[in-house]
């Protein structure tokens, strides 16, 4: 097998897409391809690790699936070039997960803080889904020999455990990696994480303390991909501000949380840094602003939740996608399951 530079990414479909997550991960995800070989993942399995109540049951978790898938295809990811598909469809996942369950380490994973985050004080009727969800984040990345994974910060622990997880792999089956062909002792890659440049991280509309979140009760707080013109409008004029003009360097930011997240939007949106922005806008009054904010907003998001609810009315089309990313993917994991079995000492079919 041979060893192909390859970036993996996946999001959860969890609905209610927002502008956190099109500047957090979309974006990057659509500049990546221009340079990289790309496999981009709706990955539904890791959905269902929280409660039915969180991600909202079959006809929900089908309408979600569909939608992330919109939304790549909307920003400009483009499925004939790269890969695009829901895990659930190609086996290997799974499979892989149940192999390298058996590399990885209890401690380890008793190590992972989003473990604890999501199962909160109640750990004990977490599923174990949830507790093993990084073995399959592991297995989703090396199932493709992926070399490069974009990472949050949320994600860099998850990031270790595969790197972990891969050498112990590889040390563990030392001899029968190298007489199945790989001479250096190295069947699993070490990922690497790939740095895209500063993180936009996007926080809520209404309390620039708070992450930008489809949980929040209110729809205000964010904006959604799905949204129109006029709701992106409305939205920015009510976001939440104080009364000070606008600052003209970028430390006047540092104690004025909502001031200094609008400016991080328009700057992310721009391809600008917020002292550029600062430059044009400080000493100026929030309206003034805002209102430059929504139409920039506007000329950026509202073509994709146009395109987003085309391609959502014609799931049979969307569902062709997923349905021909699974083929291409699967074929490459079925290479690398293969090669794992052989490895391991499985007897299987030729």
């Amino acid at each position: 097998m041979a060893r192909v530079e390859r970036v993996f990414s996946g999001v959860q479909p969890t609905g209610n897409l927002h502008l956190g997550n099109y500047l957090g991960a979309i974006v990057n995800f659509v500049k990546l391809q221009e340079n990289h070989n790309c496999i981009y993942c709706v990955v539904d399995l890791h959905a269902i690790t929280q409660p039915v109540s969180v991600w909202g049951g079959p006809t929900e978790l089908a309408r979600n699936i569909r939608e992330v898938t919109a939304a790549f295809i909307a920003s400009g990811i483009d499925p004939k070039k790269h890969i695009v598909f829901n895990q659930s469809q190609v086996s290997g996942h799974a499979e892989l997960a149940w192999l390298l369950n058996c590399v990885a380490r209890i401690g380890w994973l008793n190590r992972m803080t989003q473990f604890k985050e999501k199962a909160g004080k109640d750990r004990e009727n977490a599923s174990v889904g949830l507790y093993d969800y990084p073995v399959l984040m592991a297995a989703d990345i090396l199932l493709y020999r992926a070399t490069h994974v974009p990472v949050g910060e949320d994600q860099k622990q998850h990031l270790e455990l595969a790197r972990d997880i891969a050498q112990k792999f590889n040390n563990d089956f030392g001899d029968s990696v190298r007489t199945h062909g790989f001479a250096d002792g190295e069947f699993f890659p070490q990922p690497e994480p790939l740095i895209t440049g500063p993180a936009t991280r996007v926080m809520s509309l209404r309390d620039g303390t708070k992450k930008m979140s489809k949980s929040d009760s209110s729809d205000n707080s964010r904006i959604n991909l799905t949204d129109d013109a006029d709701t992106i409008a409305q939205k920015i004029r009510k976001a939440k501000t104080d009364p000070e003009p606008l600052p003209s360097e970028e430390k006047g930011l540092e104690t004025r949380p909502e001031a200094d997240n609008l400016v991080g939007i328009y700057a992310a949106l721009a391809g600008r840094t917020k002292q550029d922005v600062l430059r044009e806008f400080g000493g100026g009054q929030f309206s003034s602003f805002k209102n430059a904010l929504a139409e920039l907003c506007i000329a950026k998001l509202a073509p994709i939740a146009t395109e987003m609810k085309r391609l959502t009315a014609d799931p049979g089309h969307v569902d062709s996608i997923l349905i021909e990313g699974a083929s291409r993917a699967g074929a490459l994991a079925e290479e690398t399951m293969k090669a794992a079995k052989d490895i391991i000492g499985f007897v299987r079919k030729p």
